[in-house]
This record gives structure tokens, sequence and C-alpha cells, in this order.
């Protein structure tokens, strides 16, 4: 991404830039436009910020969170033992399973 892609971006997603892109009712006055540009500015940036905020959870990286019990159920069926997942264990269930031994 170039400066001048970001600046484009910025100026897109600010109130002016916004106001340019949508189609405001004709009898709309000033201050009713300004109103319904912030409305849409602030959905838009609300989406933004929940997206950003789940794509860092997803890069943070997986956990066993929830899914241990599932892992070690399976081994314990599979293997007829009781292992204990901790929380060094892989994440990628391949990884996992070819360690299950050393649980």
């Amino acid at each position: 991404m170039t400066d001048a892609d970001a600046a484009g971006e910025t100026a897109a997603a600010s109130p002016t830039g916004l106001a340019d892109r949508l189609t405001l009712p004709d009898d709309a006055d000033p201050t009713e436009a300004a109103a319904i540009v912030a409305a849409v500015s602030a959905h838009i940036r609300d989406q933004e910020a929940a997206a950003a905020a789940a794509a860092a959870e997803e890069s943070e990286g997986a956990s066993w969170q929830g899914k241990q019990w599932g892992f070690a159920g399976r081994v314990e069926s599979l293997q007829s033992r009781t292992v204990r997942v901790r929380d060094g264990t892989p994440t990628d269930a391949w990884s996992a399973a070819g360690r299950s031994e050393r649980l």
C-alpha cells in the first residue's frame, strides 16, 4: 500500500468523503444531512473496529480454551487412557494427535 492509497482510504472514510458518496434526500437541510453523515460514519467506524478486534483475536493464535476437554476425551476413548492437555500442547489437531503419547 502506498501513501497515496492510504490517503485515499482516509479521505473516503472521513465524513466529508462519505458525504460525497452518499445519496442524501433532496429536501434535507444542512443540519439533517450532517446528522445522516455522522450516523453512517459512526456505523462504519464501529464495523471497522469490530472487524479489527476479530482479526486481532484470530491473529493472537489458537488456544485450547474450551477444546482441551474434547481432545482429552477423544484420546481417552481411542487409546483407553486418561491424559491432561497442557497449555504448551500444540493447538494444531494433527500435531497434538502425533504427540498424544507424551501427554
